[in-house]
Parts: structure tokens; sequence; C-alpha cells
């Protein structure tokens, strides 16, 4: 198995751009094939927006938490260091009182000198004592004050900190909420494809707003951010024979590719694989996408490489929500080739 991502921000953006941007197929009215899901796609589509805007300010809010920890750390460090310097200077200053009243006996000032073999020598002495207590007066007074400054910046960060925790709480319940409500819509739709495919009728295309062409290849994935599951001539109580596609584990309502340029030859919405389509490429080679919550186009028409064709769902024989694509040498299923070797020769390396 393997895994292809984008960073969480990229994955929302991408998905609240991509999904049924909502509009019905030209002339068709109120209860035209399509319509239905019109509302569906409207709403999930502008709780993705509204996931997509979340997740952006969550995620700016998270970064100036980072950058305010940071700035913690560094004042907490740099009040080490001025706490590690007074220790030192005190630790000097002990030194020099213990000596001096080791050579002193305890005695006053006036009393070694008039002891002292040498008073000349004796005031020296005093001097640098005097000295020594001074520069470490000095130094304890600016650690004093550099810590009262940091503990002063300390209390704003972590002021700053508790505000960005608090914000940060609030939009990621926010978000949950959004993507609880993306959820059930997402089983909506997915309960207007299950009708489909019951009925064995397609609504019809319910057209997406096309992102902008950015490819400079003539060959994509069928899905932009995926895992792979079930590969092509794996076993299982699920198929008949051997597995005949490549599997994409993708969440209802993901924008499914066209992996190339080509002519849609299929669109059903019955049987084992529920709603697929079926695309004719160049060389004779054919690409289906099934178990699809939606179709973007209609049998006959031209598409391009990338180009939004439908959304991913559980439709037909499905243990869950994937993309099952295949290559074929024909329309019909029976001629299929491994995928995943067949798009490598393409460029495309799932």
């Amino acid at each position: 198995m393997r895994l292809t991502r984008r960073p969480l921000l990229v994955t929302v953006l991408f998905c609240a751009l991509a999904v049924l941007a909502a509009r019905p197929a030209d002339g068709d009215g109120s209860h035209a094939p399509g319509h239905g899901s019109f509302s569906v796609s409207a709403e999930v589509a502008r709780l993705y927006e509204e996931a997509a805007k979340a997740t952006e300010r969550y995620e700016t809010g998270r970064e100036e938490a980072e950058r305010q920890r940071d700035l913690a750390q560094r004042l907490e460090e740099r009040l080490d260091r001025e706490r590690q310097e007074a220790a030192g200077l005190r630790e000097d200053l002990g030194r020099i009182a213990s000596s001096q009243y080791r050579d002193g006996g305890g005695l006053p000032l006036t009393a070694q000198m008039l002891l002292a073999d040498d008073p000349e020598q004796l005031m020296r002495g005093q001097r640098v004592v005097q000295q020594a207590e001074v520069t470490l007066d000095q130094a304890l007074g600016r650690s004093e004050r550099a810590e009262a400054r940091i503990a002063r910046d300390e209390a704003k960060a972590a002021e700053a900190w508790r505000k960005l925790e608090k914000r940060n709480e609030e939009l990621a319940a926010l978000r949950r909420d959004i993507e609880q409500k993306l959820e059930t819509a997402r089983w909506k739709l997915q309960g207007e494809a299950d009708a489909s495919v019951t009925a064995g009728s397609c609504r019809g295309a319910v057209r997406l707003d096309q992102p902008p062409a950015r490819y400079t290849t003539s060959w994509v994935a069928p899905v932009e951010t995926y895992e792979l599951s079930a590969s092509y001539g794996s076993g299982g109580a699920r198929w008949a024979n051997r597995h005949t596609g490549q599997d994409f584990a993708v969440p209802i309502g993901t924008p499914v590719r066209a992996v190339g340029s080509g002519k849609v030859v299929k669109v059903s919405c019955g049987g084992a694989f529920g709603i697929e389509i079926v695309v004719e490429h160049a060389g004779g080679y054919h690409t289906q996408y099934a178990h699809l919550a939606a179709v973007a186009v209609d049998q006959g028409e031209p598409v391009s490489p990338g180009q939004w064709i439908g959304q991913s769902g559980t439709s037909g024989n499905s243990t869950g929500p994937h993309l099952h694509f295949e290559v074929r040498v024909t329309p019909e299923t029976g001629s299929s080739v491994d995928p995943v070797p067949w798009l490598a020769r393409r460029g495309v390396t799932l």
C-alpha cells in the first residue's frame, strides 16, 4: 500500500473547490434528472468552503501560538543565564569575604591597620574587596532588573498563549461541527446515488466548476490525494474472480479526474459497479471510473487530462467509499490490464 498525502490545509482547500459547485445541466427543469443532487452538492461545496476557512484560521493561530511558545522559551533561557551569572558573582563575593575574614581575623579595619606589618598592603586589599563589592552590586542590580523585565515578558507571553489556545479550541470545535455536517451531506448525496443505482437510471450530469488548467503532462492520476487499497489481480470474497482494477480509498464526494484526453463512451448507473464512467483514449485504451456518487459528464462528451468528471462514492457492490479505476483494451468488462504500470509508462507514478 502506498500513501500519497498533502498538508491538511492544501487538502481542504482543494476539496473546497472540488465538490459539485452546483448547477444543473442546461435546459433542466426543477424536476429534471440531476436536479435532486443540486442542493446537496451546493451544501457540500459550502461546507467544504467553511471547513477550508476554519482550517486556515486554525493553522494561522497554531503558527502564532508556536511563535509565542518559542518566545517564552527564549526568555526563560535568558533568565536562567542571568541567574547563573548572578550565582557565580555571589560565590566570588563569598570567597573574597571569607578570605578577608581569615586574613583580618575578624578585627575592625582600624585594628587591622595598627597590627598589620604593611598597612599600605592592607589598604590595597581593602580597596580590591570594595571594588569587588561594587562590581557585584552592579551585576546584581542588572540581574534583578533583567529578572523583572523577563518576568513581565513571560507573563505577557503566557497570557497570549492562553488566548491563542482558547481561540484554537474554538476553531477546532467549529471545524468538528462543519465536518459532521459535511459527513451528513456526503451520505445524503450517496443516498441519491444509491437510489439511481436501484432504479438503474442516471440522474444526469451535475456540472463541476473546473479548476484552472495547471497540468503540464498528458496523463494524471484519477484522484489527487488518496490511499491505494485493493490492487489489480488481488483475490477476495468481493469478486467472482480476481480484482480487475486499482482501488483508491477516498471520501465520498472526492473529485474524480479523467486521466488523459478522450471521449466519454459510457455512463451507467446500475450493476455491480454502481455509477460508472468509461472514457476512450487514443490507441484504443479505455479507462473506467466506478462506484461513483455522481457524474459531471454525459456520454459522448470529450474530456481533457485532469478534468473533473464526477465524484467518488460507494455505489454498487462496494464495501466503503473509494474509486475503482480500470484500464481496458475494450469498453467492456473482462479486458482489463494492470493500471499501475500502464500509468507508469505514461509518467504517472502511484
